[in-house]
Formats: structure tokens, sequence, C-alpha cells
């Protein structure tokens, strides 16, 4: 179906915006992708935030000129799907993660931070932990001493005869422990 001239400058526009506030775009080659599996893969996209959509190459080169994704523009060529985020790994997460289960979607490119990245940069990209995760990793290790410490207060208060609050001679030796 073909668009005329004022849907081309509103797909053009839409595009534009959202990739003003992404931080990485990744594109797959989907020849072959039955209609089903691609319901799911968006079904994902919007899951992660990831703004996913089959669109024409040329009106993606005019909505990535002049912005930092430009260099991307010699790699659009053939049936692409465009992955675009605000998150730097989720956009390169949800392709990667549906090439690995079904062969016909095959990465192509991505762009991050001003550069091109090729397949295996994709890939490595998105091997990365996401921001929850990595704050959840922080977060676990920011809390171990505490806990830690906490265990070590209990314990010492059940030596002592089972007080409920250790006296602060306790606290003391505990911390120096």
């Amino acid at each position: 179906m073909s668009l005329n001239l004022d849907e081309k400058k509103a797909v053009v526009a839409e595009v534009a915006a959202q990739v003003a506030n992404a931080q990485t775009i990744a594109i797959a080659e989907y020849r072959g992708v039955e209609v089903t599996k691609l319901t799911v893969l968006r079904r994902q996209a919007r899951e992660s935030g990831v703004y996913l959509r089959v669109l024409k190459n040329t009106l993606v080169r005019r909505a990535v000129a002049d912005t930092p994704f430009a260099g991307l523009g010699e790699k659009m060529v053939g049936p692409l799907i465009y992955s675009i985020s605000a998150d730097p790994v989720a956009a390169a997460k949800v392709l990667n993660d549906f090439a690995k289960t079904n062969d016909k979607l095959v990465l192509k490119a991505g762009s991050y931070a001003g550069k091109v990245l090729d397949t295996e940069g994709v890939q490595a990209l998105a091997s990365i932990p996401s921001r929850d995760e990595l704050l959840a990793r922080l977060l676990g290790v920011m809390q171990a001493p505490v806990s830690g410490f906490a265990v070590v207060l209990a314990a010492l208060a059940k030596q002592r005869g089972g007080s409920d609050e250790p006296e602060s001679a306790e606290v003391a030796e505990a911390a120096a422990a």
C-alpha cells in the first residue's frame, strides 16, 4: 500500500520524534518471519518500552538525517524492522533475544552513542544487563554489609541470653568482630 505525501511526512515526523529521545537503534531483516511471530516480537518490544516498526528505508533515512544515527543510513537496505529505544540496551536486547529463537530474523546493524554497530556489536550491546538489572545488583551489594551486621547482632543477642536489644558494649564488640 502506497502512502501519499502527507502520510509520508507524518511517518517521518513520528520516527524523528522517537529518534530524538533514543539512545539506541537496532535493525534486523525479517524476511520469512511469520506474522504470528512478529506479533509476539511486537508484544515483547511494547513490554520493554521499545518502539518497533516495519518502515520504508527512505523514510527512516530522512528521519535520522542530522542526528547521531545518520551513519546507519547506508545499512538500511532490504526489508527491515526498526527497534528504537531510550534505554541503551533494550532495542538490541529485544531483537537479539527474538533472533535466538527465530533464525529467519537476522540482525543487520545498530547505532549507539553515535557509532554504527555491526551484527556482533549489536549482540554485544544486547548482552549488557539493563539499567534495572544493574540497579538491583547495586542494591544487593549495598545491602549485604547491613544485613550481615544484623545477622551478627541477632546471633550475639541470642548468645547473651535472648535479650531483644543488645547493650551498647555488645554492639561495639559485634562491630569490632
